[in-house]
């Protein structure tokens, strides 16, 4: 891959790596630790994750286990989580947190699709803003003699192939994500 095309394919893979960290907090049904992996816990002052102050385990298919090393920092990750948007109330049974994934109905999985979908979207109008700064740069060059049009006009092409890339690895993605739920 030329140099110039460097940097743009190292931001376009943040976004998709961007993307799969947000596809794996999305609650599927399942219990899955990285749905804790946004809330953060006032530890002596400081917002801390959950995951650094607690180990966090799958018990059963739909059933969390949260055991906090320290066992005085227990109500308050019960009240971060309360206080998130998971909408569900973990169960405190003096030593460790058990949070419980009911089964998803039909409507809520069209829902999760949705934002599926939504996040795959923004994620490709993140990868296209990136091809288009790359553009930009690869004008500006050209303007400063510092590129000769066909150079441009190659990095451009080849741009295109790395951004054409990138949309069909989203659309895979999130296709492989939506079957996952729907079929939950």
């Amino acid at each position: 891959m030329k140099s110039e095309l460097k940097p743009y394919d190292e931001k376009m893979k943040k976004t998709i790596s961007s993307m799969q960290s947000n596809f794996a907090a999305i609650r599927a049904g399942r219990a899955n630790p990285a749905v804790l992996d946004k809330i953060m816990v006032d530890y002596y002052g400081t917002p801390t994750k959950i995951n650094a102050m607690a180990a966090v385990s799958v018990s059963e298919a739909r059933i969390l286990v949260i055991s906090p090393w320290d066992r005085s920092t227990l109500k308050s990750i019960e009240k971060a989580i309360q206080a998130s948007d998971l909408g569900i109330n973990p169960q405190n049974d003096g030593s460790v947190l058990r949070i419980t994934f009911p089964p998803l109905t039909e409507e809520r999985r069209k829902d999760i699709c949705k934002q599926i979908r939504k996040m795959a979207e923004e994620s490709k109008v993140a990868i296209r803003s990136i091809r288009r700064d790359a553009n930009e740069t690869f004008k500006a060059l050209k303007k400063k003699n510092e590129l000769t049009e066909d150079d441009q006009k190659d990095l451009e092409k080849e741009l295109q192939k790395l951004t054409d890339n990138f949309v069909k690895e989203i659309d895979t993605l999130s296709g492989a994500k939506e079957k996952e739920i729907m079929e939950v």
